[in-house]
């Protein structure tokens, strides 16, 4: 056999492996986690012993586009009261319940709230968006235990007038017993003013 001829055979061979070895499936992309299009937040303050829940709502029809949050206010509360809070988010472009995925990824969740300073005889203090350790009624737990925030409890104080702030952190693979709100992105933060009569 012609020495040209297995030279080239060979570089022919090499060739064809090096392209069939970099088609192989080790060269997918990654799937990309898609955030949530968040349009309606509701928070209803339902109290102990029953009565009519006070709503608030935040409100934008287009997600992250141009139309801005229409935030309703205030929310009023009554004096040295308890309640428990639900909090119900939805997609209304795709007409779906951003709720229930969360509660789905559970694990990759976590609600963090932060109010004016005496609002709040339980829990006490004012959140624990700036401090992890801060106290806030729970309701709900992930499937490790780890808080939620889709219902908590509160209990108000004397007449006061202040804010009630509400951050919703999505947190993959980041979610344990001390991250914070800083860690991970924000699906929503969100203001409303408060006041307890």
């Amino acid at each position: 056999m012609n020495s040209k001829y297995s030279i080239l055979l060979l570089i022919g061979f090499a060739f064809s492996t090096m392209i069939l070895t970099s088609c192989g499936d080790d060269d997918e992309p990654e799937e990309e986690e898609v955030e949530e299009i968040i349009t309606d937040v509701t928070l209803s303050f339902a109290p102990e012993g029953g009565g009519a829940a006070i709503t608030a709502t935040a409100v934008d029809p287009d997600g992250e586009g141009a139309l801005g949050l229409t935030v309703s206010g205030p929310i009023d509360l009554a004096a040295n009261t308890s309640y428990t809070l639900s909090i119900d988010l939805q997609n209304s472009i795709e007409n779906e319940s951003i709720t229930e995925e969360i509660e789905e990824e559970d694990d990759e969740h976590m609600f963090f709230f932060a109010w004016t300073d005496g609002a709040f005889s339980s829990p006490a203090g004012n959140g624990n968006a700036d401090d992890r350790a801060d106290a806030v009624n729970y309701e709900d737990m992930d499937a490790g235990g780890l808080p939620l925030g889709l219902e908590t409890t509160w209990t108000t104080g004397d007449a006061s007038n202040g804010t009630f702030r509400v951050i919703l952190k999505h947190q993959p693979d980041i979610k344990t017993a001390t991250s914070t709100s800083t860690d991970g992105e924000s699906d929503i933060d969100i203001q409303w003013t408060l006041n307890i009569q």
